[in-house]
């Protein structure tokens, strides 16, 4: 049972999302999976353009105001440790450590406004990776923010390989971002994780996107299903 007091809130935007992910027309016109979604306003604001998002979480077992709650009780110490390590950031899709804790919030309202009335209607669901609730080939497209490759400690390779694999039993295509782990390094698993999928026959492409907080921290990977 996860609890609340060892998490970190913490959600992006969907302008966020389409420069993390590389998300383009097209692809914002597919089916969409967002495992380990936490409070992003991703499905918030995509759902109000009308995109087919579909969010997944352990954290949605609780309700809007304890998950706000606790993003308000970690915010401030979050943004203090930012500021007082301000040179190890990248500033420029978020100009100061000012302006971060502004659009967390705006990101934190936007989600907690929508997700009493998304998990009625089914958007925000819970669900752990590697183990996923859906049928085989529920969506087009899957992706993962801050989770998979970030806690490179906590979770081995073996369940990196999982947890991709599973998303690509939902969907036809998974993307991850960022590649680094806590400590700000290139995640370990990387290279074994890649060899053994592409021996399984999944295409695994690197490529660096048009998003940047911590300094090398602006690489995607792209996985595709194997015909």
């Amino acid at each position: 049972m996860m609890k609340l007091d060892q998490v970190v809130p913490f959600g992006r935007s969907l302008d966020e999302y389409i420069h993390m992910f590389s998300l383009g027309a097209a692809d914002l016109q597919k089916s969409i999976l967002s495992v380990a979604d936490g409070p992003a306003s991703f499905n918030a604001e995509g759902t109000a353009k009308g995109y087919q998002i579909q969010s997944c979480d352990p954290l949605y077992v609780f309700e809007a105001d304890e998950i706000r709650d606790r993003f308000y009780a970690v915010l401030d110490d979050i943004i203090t440790q930012v500021e007082n390590t301000r040179d190890s950031w990248v500033w420029q899709y978020h100009a100061s450590p000012s302006e971060l804790r502004a659009h967390r919030i705006e990101v934190a309202e936007r989600f907690y406004a929508d997700y009493t009335q998304g998990k009625k209607a089914g958007r925000y669901t819970v669900g752990t990776l590697p183990q996923l609730s859906d049928s085989a080939s529920s969506y087009e497209l899957s992706l993962s923010s801050h989770f998979l490759f970030l806690y490179s400690e906590q979770f081995d390779t073996a369940f990196h390989i999982a947890a991709i694999q599973e998303m690509l039993r939902v969907s036809a295509e998974a993307r991850i971002f960022p590649l680094l782990a806590l400590n700000q390094r290139r995640s370990p698993h990387i290279l074994p994780v890649t060899r053994h999928l592409e021996r399984l026959g999944y295409q695994c492409k690197i490529e660096t996107v048009d998003y940047e907080l911590q300094p090398g921290g602006n690489e995607m990977m792209r996985v595709i299903k194997a015909n």
